[in-house]
C-alpha cells in the first residue's frame, strides 16, 4: 500500500532526488545507503517493486503549486516520527495545503511531486542538463569510488546501493515535455525538494 507521505519514496526515487540535489556524491550516496530497507512481504524474495507511478504531463501551474506548497508540507511532515503512518488530523492538514495550492488533494500533489522527481533523477547537477538516471548513477559510482575521505565500509555500502539502482531502473519518462518543463524550474525545484532526501 502506498504511504501518504512524500518522504517515503521508492529506493529509485530517493536515488533520483539525491543525484538531483547534489553531486557531493559522498554525502548523497552515504545518505542513500543509510536508508532503511523496505518492509518485506511474506512472498518469496523478489526484486523490490514500487507501486506503479501514474505518469502525467506536467504543467507550469502544477510545478508552481508544488513550489509554493512545499514549505508548508515540510513543516508538517518534519514533525512526524519516521516510519509512522500519519493520523487523520495530519492527512487533513496535508489535503488542505494541497487544495489551497490548486491540487485535488494530497494524493494529487504527491503524484505531481513523484513525476517531477522522476525527471529530476536524470539531471546531471553539475551541468543542469538531463542525461538520464543511468548516467547520473554511473557518475555517482565513479565519484564514490574516487572519494578518499569516505570510510571503506560506507563506500562499499554506497556502491552496492548504487549498483542495485542500476540493476532495477525506474520507469522511462513517458511525457518528454516534462523534461523541458522541469529544466525551466530546475534550480527552484532542487532547492524546494532536494533537502527532503538528505
Amino acid at each position: 500500500m502506498r504511504a501518504l507521505l512524500r518522504p517515503v519514496l521508492t529506493a529509485f526515487s530517493a536515488a533520483c532526488l539525491l543525484s538531483a540535489a547534489s553531486l557531493a556524491v559522498s554525502d548523497a550516496a552515504f545518505a542513500q545507503a543509510k536508508q532503511p530497507p523496505a518492509p518485506s512481504q511474506a512472498a518469496p524474495v523478489q526484486p523490490q517493486q514500487a507501486p506503479a507511478l501514474k505518469q502525467i504531463a506536467l504543467t507550469d501551474k502544477q510545478i508552481e503549486g508544488v513550489l509554493v506548497a512545499q514549505k508548508a508540507m515540510d513543516a508538517i511532515t518534519e514533525k512526524l516520527p519516521e516510519n509512522t503512518a500519519p493520523d487523520q488530523k495530519v492527512i487533513a492538514q496535508l489535503d488542505a495545503i494541497a487544495k489551497k495550492n490548486g491540487f485535488a488533494g494530497y494524493e494529487d500533489y504527491d503524484n505531481v511531486v513523484d513525476n517531477i522527481s522522476l525527471v529530476l533523477g536524470g539531471f546531471d547537477p553539475a551541468t543542469k542538463k538531463f542525461v538520464g538516471a543511468e548516467a547520473v548513477i554511473k557518475a555517482q559510482i565513479a565519484q564514490v569510488e574516487a572519494d578518499k575521505k569516505m570510510a571503506a565500509k560506507d563506500k562499499k555500502e554506497a556502491i552496492t546501493e548504487l549498483n542495485e539502482a542500476l540493476k532495477s531502473p525506474g520507469p522511462s519518462i513517458e511525457n518528454k515535455g516534462n523534461i523541458e518543463l522541469v529544466t525551466k524550474y530546475y534550480d527552484k525545484l532542487v532547492a524546494a525538494l532536494g533537502d527532503d532526501q538528505n
